[in-house]
């Protein structure tokens, strides 16, 4: 059953039990497990298809863990691009018959609290609700430092907008950024046959050097048996940590090695970029940011300037943007760490009780999917009073097992007290690294 595309909401007069924001995966597991709880629920997605961010970015783009860690139960995963990613979300919606409950063409302009409700203003009329959850992600809208542009004759590209990396080929480059989004794009330069490779930072995140394609290096398998085997979050960091440094010596890249140690509840595991590494010798290196571009000229930081850049490709992530909310309080959020911080429970807002974010978790250590599918799960039972997430502040990253450590006891209608310690041990230590997680 395909999602619906009129747009029209259900505005009849009724109060539904949950309204869904955003259609992308964390939306359409949100509603598969509304449907399971027997909760009436909508999701109101504002592109035309589900799919959510991965509507709108390049068919390069790929998933930062292995296929196996994406793909929850059976259905099928043939690849780690964009394309792959959508026909994956769009095969949940098919297989749980989840089309009826999916609103396209219908952004949420205004959320704001009406009594003990929610009232979702659009284009097609009202949506109320008794519980919101804001699916719409921690990477909405795209960061473009702004910098002096005088006549400028560069093309610039956010990470987001490079749809065509064909134009990379015989160019004078410059990446910009110190993370996921600058290391992929550095990968893409030399796939395209970049002339010249520049890069420039402020800053650096963690990565995990390796030879091995993404789709192999990005298994998080072995994380999740470091937690099972009853390491504390400080000798995962210490583990992983010391292993890295290791890597990073053996590659010959200790100069981007970051300042501080790595430290799992705060950090996000990323693979290694193997043809990054491999030419990592070509790469001109500077730490400063960009502060103006004339004509052809790049002025950095410090006031070194590059000459004759044909392309600046922007790898400096998103923005969290939750400006449909009428709560100033909410509506000015613009980082995943202060969201975070303004929950409670993980995922519940600070600010109004039946509001939840499952995104905060979306940048941790982990299989994202699967932790959408254990957040949604007992998002609803607390919905439907059989579990109480709790009011406990967690400013750090609770990745993983770590998640089901911190539901178990506060859900005991999804996790029975007298098995669910087996079971899951069970399931971070004998699940094949080829073999998705089963479905909770």
């Amino acid at each position: 059953m395909s999602a619906e595309r009129s747009g029209a909401p259900p505005d009849d007069g009724r109060v539904l039990d949950v309204a869904i924001v955003g259609g992308g995966l964390c939306g359409v597991v949100a509603l598969r497990y509304a449907r399971k709880a027997g909760l009436d629920a909508v999701v109101l997605e504002r592109e035309g298809r589900v799919g959510g961010l991965w509507c709108r970015v390049p068919a390069w783009q790929d998933i930062q863990i292995s296929p196996a860690d994406w793909t929850l139960g059976d259905l099928p995963l043939r690849g780690s691009t964009q394309p792959h990613i959508l026909a994956n979300i769009e095969a949940w919606v098919e297989r749980f018959a989840l089309g009826s409950g999916i609103r396209l063409n219908t952004p949420v302009q205004c959320a704001r609290r009406a009594g003990t409700a929610w009232e979702l203003a659009t284009p097609h009329g009202i949506v109320r609700a008794r519980h919101l959850i804001a699916a719409t992600g921690a990477h909405n809208t795209p960061v473009l430092p702004d910098i002096t542009r005088n006549a400028s004759t560069v093309r610039e590209f956010h990470s987001s907008a490079l749809h065509e990396p064909e134009l990379l080929s015989g160019r004078h480059v410059l990446v910009v950024g110190g993370g996921a989004s600058a290391f992929d794009l550095l990968e893409l330069c030399f796939q395209h046959g970049a002339r010249h490779v520049a890069w420039a930072y402020r800053g650096l995140r963690w990565f995990l050097p390796t030879s091995k394609p993404k789709p192999i290096a990005g298994s998080v398998r072995g994380f999740a048996r470091l937690q099972a085997s009853g390491k504390t979050t400080a000798e995962q960091s210490a583990a992983i940590g010391g292993d890295m440094r290791e890597r990073y010596a053996k590659f010959g890249i200790a100069d981007i090695m970051p300042a501080r140690p790595f430290d799992v509840e705060h950090d996000q595991l990323m693979p290694g970029r193997a043809g990054m590494l491999a030419n990592f010798a070509r790469i001109e290196r500077h730490r400063a940011g960009v502060e103006r571009i004339e004509g052809g000229t790049v002025t950095l930081g410090g006031g070194h300037r590059l000459e004759h850049v044909d392309l600046l490709l922007w790898g400096t992530g998103y923005t969290v943007d939750l400006s449909y909310f009428e709560a100033p309080e909410i509506a000015s959020i613009r980082t995943l760490e202060a969201l975070t911080a303004r929950c409670r429970g993980i995922v519940r807002s600070a600010d109004a009780p039946n509001l939840y974010f499952p995104g905060v978790g979306l940048d941790g250590i982990g299989s994202a999917p699967w932790a959408y599918s254990l957040l949604a799960r007992s998002i609803m039972s607390h919905i439907r009073g059989t579990a109480d997430l709790g009011d406990e502040v967690r400013n750090r990253r609770t990745n993983h097992f770590d998640l089901v450590e911190y539901l178990a006891p506060r859900d005991p209608a999804s996790y029975p007290p007298d098995s669910w310690r087996a079971l899951y041990r069970a399931i971070a230590l004998d699940t094949p690294d080829g073999q998705p997680y089963a479905i909770p």
